[in-house]
């Protein structure tokens, strides 16, 4: 290999490596924009909205679910399962709505670490006793709900993503 073509492949991988580092960088900020907007401003007012009508959604959910474990109680293992998941979430759940409001009323997110330790425990939850109920009526349609939540976080993880990824935001007028 001579001098000149060994010069030339350290050029062309120096060229390659300042590319990868510009693009590195280039999604750091987006990312880092993306994460400011959701936690502040518009994006974060939204989100705390959407939090509200996640946590009532599965109180409600909770609450019809549980009330058929009620009236014909059963010892089977994916009931107690989800009568077990729910009755942990119904009550964080609850106290996360209330949280919400404030949240709502001021504007922003709480950065308490409890609160976040609360939703992450609340909504898996809620998934578990959902799953586990429906595994209790028909084993498959506890499989399919399990598959479908997975696909419906996928979908919102990509909707959202889209849409706020360094977007200006929408002024009106045809989208």
């Amino acid at each position: 290999m001579s001098d000149g073509s060994a010069e030339e492949l350290a050029r062309i991988a120096e060229e390659a490596r300042r590319k990868a580092d510009e693009a590195a960088e280039q999604a750091r900020a987006q990312a880092d924009r993306g994460t400011a907007n959701a936690l502040t401003g518009e994006g974060g007012e939204e989100a705390v909205k959407q939090s509200g009508l996640v946590y009532g959604g599965l109180i409600g959910t909770a609450v019809v679910m549980v009330q058929g474990f009620l009236e014909t109680p059963s010892r089977d293992t994916s009931a107690r399962i989800s009568i077990i998941a729910f009755s942990v979430a119904i009550p964080l759940l609850a106290a996360l709505l209330m949280v919400n409001r404030q949240e709502t009323f001021r504007r922003r997110h709480t950065p308490s670490v409890s609160v976040t330790g609360a939703k992450v425990v609340g909504q898996g939850a809620a998934f578990v006793g959902l799953v586990a109920g429906f595994w209790h009526i028909y084993w498959i349609a506890g499989v399919v709900f399990l598959a479908a939540g997975f696909v419906g976080l996928f979908v919102h993880s990509a909707g959202w993503w889209r849409l706020e990824r360094g977007q200006a935001p929408w002024q009106g007028g045809e989208p």
